[in-house]
């Protein structure tokens, strides 16, 4: 396993449907060693942090093994490393063998496996296409959001080793496959509702999903 690119940006504004808007998404991939710091990579910034940013999305993972499919779905589109917003594209890492609360040692740095990327309205700017949103979620290619338990420095090549699995075992895939309602798992859902590297917000919303669950039976 190891990183395949490091990319990074900060927020720029562009124009979408008549309106001007700052986004993060675009990254471009940086050579050398980049500095993880506790809520971003050196050079990189999100621009609306009441969604994105933050302690539990300090750095924002996207599997390599993606590409392929991404490339046959839209030929038109330039897909060069980092095309999804993401700071590390990876080689090895998938979402349903990735565990919420795993702990990964990526170059010098340790980062924490914390939740599933849910698309907003700024992947259909970056590419220009109102069904992306739809695309992204029925592709069951969410990525994954690290948290940073130990700042370093990570650089293309660098190995990535998961240090810790937690024991709970629910994958990032899982959490997707519960938010979208594609898993009716009562078990899974219970797990996941006492996660405790999952954050607040997450399991607020799949506690009302059991309570709704509970009540209708």
């Amino acid at each position: 396993m190891k990183i395949v690119s490091v990319n990074v940006g900060l927020p720029r504004s562009v124009s979408w449907k008549g309106t001007t808007v700052s986004t993060g998404i675009y990254k471009s991939a940086v050579e050398g060693s980049v500095p993880v710091k506790t809520l971003n990579l050196r050079g990189d910034q999100q621009a609306d942090l009441t969604v994105h940013g933050g302690p539990y999305k300090a750095v924002y993972g996207y599997p390599s093994e993606h590409y392929p499919f991404w490339r046959k779905e839209l030929p038109q589109a330039d897909l060069s490393w980092g095309a999804f917003g993401e700071n590390l594209t990876t080689e090895g890492l998938m979402e349903d063998a990735l565990y919420v609360g795993d702990q990964l040692r990526i170059g010098s740095a340790l980062l924490m496996v914390r939740q599933p990327r849910v698309p907003c309205y700024k992947i259909t700017i970056r590419f220009d296409r109102d069904d992306m949103i739809k695309r992204f979620i029925a592709s069951n290619t969410s990525g994954f959001y690290f948290s940073v338990i130990e700042e370093g420095e990570v650089a293309v090549g660098d190995s990535i080793e998961i240090v810790h699995r937690d024991p709970v075992g629910v994958s990032v895939a899982d959490i997707n496959h519960l938010y979208y309602g594609t898993s009716h798992s009562s078990e899974l859902l219970q797990r996941a509702v006492n996660l405790e590297a999952l954050p607040a917000s997450w399991r607020d919303y799949l506690r009302e999903r059991a309570d709704r669950r509970e009540h209708r039976t």
